[in-house]
């Protein structure tokens, strides 16, 4: 009778044993699992939402006109400075023309204030010699009146003849000032007048170049919407320039992954396009002032009854090794999984420079000396050497004027 529980028992055995050593195979999963997440995986925070981000160089128009040529297309590489789009140049031809001739003319009218002022310092000589003469005349007459060589209305005739031209020389001087009040302290090539003039001619060139759009950076192609014989207004988009070269990594964490997340640490990455194949490795370089949801359109009010709290996500910036870039190129937008090491925490939490190369400064439209000196080249031919004469030499002039008036007036106070 004790022959068929042998069996129950051998059967309660190999369970038993089974499962102990499951327990055991869990026992040391766990142990194993604890020990990597104490030595290794606490130290990584990964997220798959991550994707390319680059600088989008939006080409515009600055002048109106009809596009004259589209030398490129979406998807085609440029380099910083090459012709992307030309607008007809006639409008601002013609108006270079007539700022040409404006500047022409301005520095004739002031050559005019010069001459003038020559001509009026002439007059005032010219009245000096006649007031000197009739004071003369005046002196003779007053000595010969007790003699009654000369009648007392002669004499009165006399005195009349000072007091007239007396007044024709202070008329003069007063028209002296008013000339030297347009033209002292100045010469032809910095008078007013003519400054004004010659930025009117430095911004109707100006408009000139701006007929041809170059390429800001060197990059790629896209969202060209501009066609030939189109008329564009100023400020109108045509194209975008995308730099492929110096694109970035916008990796979206969550909050609570960003205790320990610091400037410089170093990061993993795989982009979908390649795979597990090519791994990148990039740097943190920043994180965002805020959620990505704090930032939207129509950012959410927590103030409101209907509030549901969910975890906000921050973007964090990871920039790229520029030789892998040239190796396994990437485009703007796609899906990236990032994996920061954040064992060193001694980086900052706020970067100070994010780029690994500062963007190259652009010359100005505006800086071309081809312009000043087409400016010089008609100063030049409008201009004499009269009317370069140093504005020293004629406030000294004017001063020894007013000193030779107020001496004859002095003398004929004391007569």
């Amino acid at each position: 009778m004790s022959e068929p529980t042998a069996p129950a028992a051998n059967g309660n055995g190999s369970r038993r044993r089974g499962l102990l050593i499951l327990a055991a195979v869990v026992a040391i999963a766990a142990i194993g699992y604890t020990a990597y997440w104490f030595t290794v995986a606490r130290y990584y925070e990964s997220t798959d939402d991550a994707y390319v981000a680059s600088d989008i160089v939006q080409i515009t128009s600055e002048v109106p006109g009809a596009v004259l040529g589209v030398h490129v297309d979406d998807t085609q590489s440029v380099e910083r400075g090459q012709v992307l789009v030309e607008i007809d140049p006639a409008d601002a031809n013609i108006a270079v023309s007539a700022a040409e001739a404006e500047l022409a003319r301005t520095v004739r009218q002031v050559r005019a204030l010069y001459a003038q002022a020559d001509q009026l310092r002439a007059q005032i000589a010219e009245r000096q010699t006649d007031l000197k003469k009739s004071q003369s005349d005046y002196a003779r007459r007053q000595a010969l009146v007790a003699d009654g060589a000369v009648s007392g209305e002669e004499l009165a005739h006399a005195q009349d003849t000072i007091a007239a031209t007396r007044s024709a020389l202070h008329a003069a001087q007063r028209q002296l000032d008013a000339t030297l009040a347009q033209i002292e302290g100045t010469t032809l090539e910095d008078h007013p007048n003519v400054l004004a003039a010659a930025a009117k001619l430095r911004d109707a060139s100006l408009a000139l170049r701006r007929t041809t759009i170059r390429s800001p950076v060197s990059g790629t192609i896209a969202k060209r919407g501009v066609q030939l014989g189109q008329h564009v207004s100023a400020g109108a988009p045509l194209l975008a320039v995308v730099p492929l070269d110096d694109v970035w990594i916008d990796a979206n964490f969550k909050e609570s992954q960003l205790k320990n997340v610091r400037v410089g640490q170093p990061v993993s990455i795989h982009a979908d396009i390649y795979g597990k194949d090519v791994e990148y490795k990039g740097t943190v370089a920043g994180l965002a002032a805020g959620s990505g949801s704090a930032f939207a359109l129509l950012p959410a009010q927590n103030a409101s009854g209907n509030w549901i709290k969910i975890v906000q996500r921050v973007p964090v910036r990871i920039t790229l090794d520029a030789e892998q870039l040239k190796q396994s190129p990437l485009r703007v937008g796609l899906s990236m999984h990032a994996k920061i090491e954040v064992r060193d925490t001694s980086g900052p939490l706020v970067a100070a420079q994010v780029r690994n190369t500062p963007q190259p400064l652009q010359k100005s439209v505006g800086e071309d000396t081809g312009i000043e000196q087409r400016i010089a080249e008609i100063i030049h031919q409008n201009a004499t050497a009269n009317g370069a004469v140093a504005s020293s030499t004629r406030r000294n002039t004017r001063g020894a004027t007013v000193a030779s008036i107020e001496s004859a007036d002095s003398r004929q106070a004391k007569r």
